[in-house]
This record gives structure tokens, sequence and C-alpha cells, in this order.
């Protein structure tokens, strides 16, 4: 009797989380990676979801001369309605929680085909990074106009900012790791081991622009 097994760049390229040589074909990913997209694209979902709602009942209201306070409308800083109000929010033309709804519907679709074992070749991965990296790149600046410009912040933003960092940096860590971004053996062994800290440190930055930028207010 004899037994055979799988070539370990097999291995890799059906569940991408292995130790192995990069992938050279299409890779799947761990069920925590997929629930990861999963859970962040669902809250990407949610948070525009309700904006959007919001914006549709300010119209409504704003046509039939009547005033609409939203439920995240809390303190003159927390001020969901000051953001929604702002150019700021319709860049492309349109709300822009809309672009949200598309896009992270799209990450709940991946991270749920992932879970059913699905598998996507290098192309695939490194488009879905470059998107999520102008994601994060769009949160950075909307961030920067809440802050000093706008002068409020946006709970469900806030939401969707936060989102939005997690599925970018461990998508780049997963395809450092699977060897679709160039990197050295040392980085792609600390991705592996300390994959939590850039990701803590870059919501811990937002965390403390936002504390420092209403100390007064915060502090008062």
């Amino acid at each position: 009797m004899t037994t055979t097994t799988a070539p370990r760049d097999e291995v890799t390229r059906t569940g991408g989380d292995g130790d192995g040589p990069p992938a050279r074909g299409p890779v799947g990913a761990g069920r925590a990676y997929a629930l990861l997209l999963v859970i962040t694209g669902l809250a990407g979902v949610l948070a525009a979801w309700v904006i959007t709602v919001d914006k549709y009942r300010m119209l409504e209201a704003e046509i039939a001369g009547e005033a609409f306070d939203t439920a995240c409308n809390l303190n003159p800083v927390v001020s969901c309605a000051d953001v929604m109000d702002s150019a700021q929010a319709e860049v492309f033309g349109f709300p822009n929680p809309v672009l949200g709804l598309v896009t992270y519907g799209m990450i709940v679709a991946v991270g749920m085909g992932l879970l059913a074992g699905a598998r996507f070749p290098r192309w695939y991965w490194l488009t879905m990074n470059a998107g999520m990296l102008f994601g994060v790149g769009f949160c950075t600046w909307l961030m920067y106009q809440s802050l000093y410009n706008i002068n409020a912040l946006c709970l469900w933003c806030n939401l969707a900012w936060v989102a939005t960092l997690l599925m970018f940096w461990y998508t780049t860590f997963r395809n450092i790791h699977n060897g679709f971004l160039p990197a050295p053996a040392w980085l792609r062994e600390g991705v592996r081991e300390f994959h939590w800290v850039i990701p803590a440190v870059h919501i811990g930055i937002i965390g403390m622009l936002i504390l420092t930028r209403w100390w007064n207010f915060w502090t008062s």
C-alpha cells in the first residue's frame, strides 16, 4: 500500500497559509483571513448604508422644509450631519457612501468565496490590494478633511476607516507572505510573527490625532 502527498507548492497554492516557497498558482486563504474580510466588509457596508439612508432622509427633510437630526449627532464634535453636508462628502459627484456600498460589498463576496474554498491568481490578489490601497488613501484624505477643514467627526465614517485599514494591511501581509509582493525573507517572517503591530499603530495614530485635535473639548 502506498500513499501520496501533495507537493509543498501545491499546498501553498491551495491554502495560501503555508511557510513554503512563493506561490506559483492560484491561492486561497485560511478561515481567519476570510472571516476578517467578511467582518470588515460588513462593517463597511453597514456604515455606508446608514450614512446613505441618513443622507436620503436629510434631503427629504430639506425639500419638505423640515429639520432632520441624525442619530449620531452627539455634540459639536461628533456631528455626522456636518460631515454629510460638506462638499467632501460628494467628491465624485454622488454621495461617497454609495461607492462604499459597492466596494465593501465586493469584499464581503470575496471573503465568502474564500470561506467556500475559492482560489485566486496573483493578478487578482494584487488588484484587490491596489483597490484597498486607494481606499486607504481616500480614507486618509477624508480623515484630514474631517479633522482640519470640516471640523467634525462622523462615527460611521470612523468605522469605515478602521475596516478599510484592517482589510488593506492584512491583504498586503498575505501578498508579501505568498511572494506576490517582493520582500526579503526577514520581512516575510516579521509579517507572520508580528502582523498585528502595523495595523495597531496605524489605528492608534488616528486615535491620537482625533484626541489632540479636540483636546480642550475632550478634557473640559
